[in-house]
């Protein structure tokens, strides 16, 4: 079978021999696959020393479809993003962005963009910038790939405030919905700046209210809240009952 060669971040791992690792690769061109690494924990060999978390690099692999795992053949470590390492706030973003792909995305279901958000997200943790305006480009991305995104039209009829209704995944007018949560119109400029893709203007605070309420939409799509998720925005609205995939 043919080797794929792909740009790759690995999203988990296990220790599959005292030699070997079971890992969990999104690939740029392949999507998400598992794979075995033999030899991975040799000090020589092709795999760079090992494979570690939330890095970045060049992968080689063999894939054999269904539920097999994949071999890995190569990896060049092209990037190792080390302050998610050392600075809490930071490691608990990069973990929450790869709790999200490995729960969300379908094995081998490409997603470029995705990745490259990704990536952005990743360099921003590296860099010691604020994480709000990169953390919210890739939730906002994740949920467009999936087809989850919230609807951010204006209802019909009606003036005033606006409210998310997290059933429904839509806005509606604040007061008129049971459970919506208020949104302010700078948290709406935010997510719609995202939504015309272009570069969001928001200051922090908009930018940290527009993740949580994203964050709280995406916990109401999986009918559960991932582990990660007040890791990084502490306590979210409280949920209402699940929209469904």
């Amino acid at each position: 079978m043919p080797i794929q060669h792909d740009q790759a971040i690995c999203v988990r791992h296990w220790d599959y021999s005292e030699t070997s690792q079971t890992v969990g690769m999104f690939g740029r061109s392949i999507g998400c696959f598992r794979g075995l690494a033999k030899g991975a924990r040799r000090e020589r060999g092709r795999f760079s020393g090992g494979l570690d978390l939330l890095t970045r690099g060049e992968v080689g692999v063999i894939l054999k479809g269904g539920e097999t795992l994949a071999t890995l053949t190569e990896w060049d470590v092209q990037e190792v993003f080390l302050r998610i390492r050392n600075d809490l706030h930071a490691n608990r973003c990069a973990w929450y962005a790869a709790d999200l792909l490995g729960r969300v995305l379908a094995p081998l279901d490409p997603h470029p963009t995705l990745f490259d958000r990704t990536v952005e997200l990743l360099r921003a943790l590296e860099r010691g910038e604020r994480s709000e305006t990169s953390l919210l480009a890739f939730q906002w991305r994740l949920l467009v790939e999936i087809g989850w995104q919230p609807d951010l039209r204006e209802p019909e009829g009606g003036s005033g405030h606006m409210a998310f209704d997290p059933r429904e995944g839509r806005l509606v007018r604040d007061g008129m919905t049971e459970g919506a949560w208020r949104v302010r119109a700078s948290t709406l400029a935010a997510l719609r700046s995202l939504e015309r893709q272009e570069p969001t203007k928001a200051d922090v605070e908009a930018a940290e209210r527009a993740n949580r309420l994203l964050a709280s939409h995406l916990r109401n799509m999986l009918g559960e809240e991932p582990m990660t998720m007040p890791w990084v925005f502490g306590r979210l609205p409280a949920s209402t009952s699940r929209m469904g995939r």
